[in-house]
């Protein structure tokens, strides 16, 4: 379960939901990226292939805009990693 007023559980919460349904998004990308750390955590990932998935996620922001991939591809990152080490903390008490 994902606690929605962690900072970034909006993009793990998407994430999530499109990889159940299967939709190839920058959130399921990122959260497959994360994965191994959110199982870790208790969050239900479900199994996808997560090898490639910054790839991916790179791809999906650069198709957007090129220009600006890297950067937002490291906030995305970033978010996540601020969600995981809240979470982490949350869980220790």
């Amino acid at each position: 379960m994902v606690t929605s007023d962690l900072p970034g559980a909006d993009l793990v919460e998407q994430g999530l939901s499109d990889l159940r349904a299967g939709r190839p998004t920058k959130e399921s990308a990122l959260v497959s990226m994360a994965a191994p750390r959110l199982r870790a955590l208790g969050v239900d990932v479900p199994a996808a292939d997560e090898s490639g998935a910054g790839h991916r996620l790179y791809g999906l922001l650069s198709d957007e805009d090129r220009a600006s991939a890297h950067s937002r591809y490291n906030a995305l990152v970033g978010r996540v990693v601020s969600f995981a080490r809240a979470a982490e903390r949350a869980h220790s008490g």
